[in-house]
């Protein structure tokens, strides 16, 4: 969840959290998780989540399984090439939903307002807004609006909850990941983090990226009419390799990823050894990874590539074995490393 619904957070930490909140525990990785886990679910209590997943499946008295889920966007600058901090809100929402396998439904938001926003500013981002929901074929029902004196926000900040409905038989969970399973990736690496930190001012190198911001629920039907899918997660914060430990340790199971079969693009590769950062820990807003049966590997794969948002999709490794958590990447090179979740903040203030 991108992870304000609390994804991924399975396994204790050692150590205690610090006493107040540092800009790394936005990050999406460890401590995001150790707050999750020392903060929000000891004070939560019987009220917290019981499954970590990007959206809570209820089941109603009639049998019906609902999905519901909450995703806060907060980022900077909040127009960006590709998309803009309504078009993020409406996108991450309806994919959160989409990661259990859920068609959406509708959609609430809220609006955190700084007093001194230019209504042009405000209308441009609704009709994003519009335009992405209409793109994932779903309604936004109902809203709030506060304002804030200036100062007390940055322009805006916008909150979306989602509800949708999940079909009897789908049963896709971080948990779920079984050996064998094959794991692939429907796009190209990193896109939207690059993207967002060369709008910003003062970075110092130019890019004609954009972001991969994008609803995901008409690709994640089509896979599962194509064959079984086990576990889905949209490598946001954090990026793709704080996903599959998460994954991982849900599952308990060893990954082996081949970084050979990785798709980057080469300028986000180029702008990721300028900076210093791995393409892994990068966010995305618009890919998914997915765990599919062997058997099915191959026609799931086939149907991504036909649509819009899976041209690019790759298979990218496999599950070994069930027992221990743990990433392994095999490098280019023919050696082998331990992939950990992002420790700290690498790219504050991206969705």
């Amino acid at each position: 969840m991108d992870k304000p619904n609390f994804a991924g957070a399975t396994c204790p930490t050692p150590h205690r959290p610090k006493e107040t909140v540092l800009l790394g525990h936005g990050s999406g990785g460890t401590l995001s998780r150790e707050l999750v886990e020392q903060v929000f679910l000891p004070e939560l209590g019987e009220a917290a989540p019981r499954t970590l997943d990007d959206a809570a499946i209820i089941e109603t008295t009639g049998r019906q399984r609902l999905a519901l889920s909450t995703d806060s966007h907060v980022v900077e600058p909040l127009f960006f090439p590709g998309g803009d901090i309504g078009h993020l809100a409406v996108c991450g929402t309806v994919n959160d939903l989409a990661m259990v396998g859920a068609k959406p439904l509708a959609l609430t938001c809220g609006f955190i307002l700084e007093e001194g926003l230019p209504f042009a500013t405000l209308r441009q981002v609704l009709a994003s807004m519009r335009a992405a929901a209409q793109e994932a074929g779903v309604q936004i029902v109902a809203g709030d609006t506060k304002v804030v004196q200036r100062g007390s926000a940055d322009k805006m900040f916008i909150n979306a909850s989602g509800l949708g409905v999940v079909n009897q038989g789908v049963q896709i969970s971080g948990a779920n990941a079984r050996p064998g399973d094959v794991i692939i990736v429907s796009g190209t690496l990193g896109d939207h983090g690059i993207t967002v930190l060369a709008a910003r001012e003062g970075l110092g190198f130019d890019t004609d990226l954009i972001s991969d911001a994008a609803p995901l629920n008409h690709l994640v039907q089509a896979m599962l009419a194509a064959g079984e899918i086990h576990v889905l997660r949209d490598p946001t914060r954090g990026g793709l390799a704080t996903s599959l430990v998460e994954i991982s340790e849900q599952s308990q199971v060893t990954l082996l990823i081949e970084e050979d079969k990785l798709p980057v693009k080469p300028a986000v590769r180029a702008a990721c050894e300028m900076l210093g950062f791995d393409p892994l820990f990068i966010a995305n807003e618009g890919k998914l990874v997915a765990f599919v049966p062997p058997e099915d590997a191959e026609a799931v794969l086939a149907t991504m590539r036909q649509t819009k948002y899976g041209k690019n999709a790759a298979i990218i490794g496999r599950v070994l074995d069930a027992g221990k958590a743990e990433v392994r990447l095999q490098t280019a090179i023919g050696g082998t490393r331990l992939l950990d979740m992002l420790p700290g903040e690498l790219l504050p203030r991206i969705c």
